[in-house]
């Protein structure tokens, strides 16, 4: 039985991985430059963590955090409304064939990593961590 090219069992392609950097890159100069204009993006700094792109390389999941959280819903929301925008702006910074549709969503990696952190540091843990050391 031969493998698919399109069988995604071992993740996504060293292109596919690639094609999401270079957007992920294209994507935070067009951010830092603010040539966006939206209220709701006015004077705030977002943070673009990583660009899923599907196999087709047609469509692309950006996961993007404001600065500190704040107002996180209505910087998403109003990514989303500038997306057809901020793909233009892509377009003449990234070479493809096929610009790929864009979807913002919000990051929650940060709030997972602060929550293991405070699990780890709670004193449960530590309390087992001193058990340890003493056998």
């Amino acid at each position: 039985m031969s493998k698919s090219r399109f069988d995604n069992v071992n993740g996504p392609s060293n292109r596919i991985l690639r094609v999401g950097e270079n957007i992920r890159h294209a994507l935070s100069e067009i951010l830092s430059r603010g040539v966006i204009r939206d209220p709701d993006l006015e004077g705030v700094s977002v943070t673009v963590t990583e660009v899923r792109c599907s196999p087709d390389l047609r469509n692309a999941t950006i996961f993007a955090m404001p600065l500190g959280g704040i107002k996180e819903k209505e910087v998403i929301e109003a990514l989303n409304r500038n997306s057809k925008f901020i793909r233009g702006q892509l377009s003449r910074m990234v070479s493809m064939k096929y610009l790929p549709k864009l979807k913002f969503t919000s990051d929650h990696s940060f709030g997972e990593a602060d929550h293991i952190d405070a699990l780890l540091h709670s004193p449960h843990v530590a309390r087992d961590l001193k058990l340890d050391e003493t056998d």
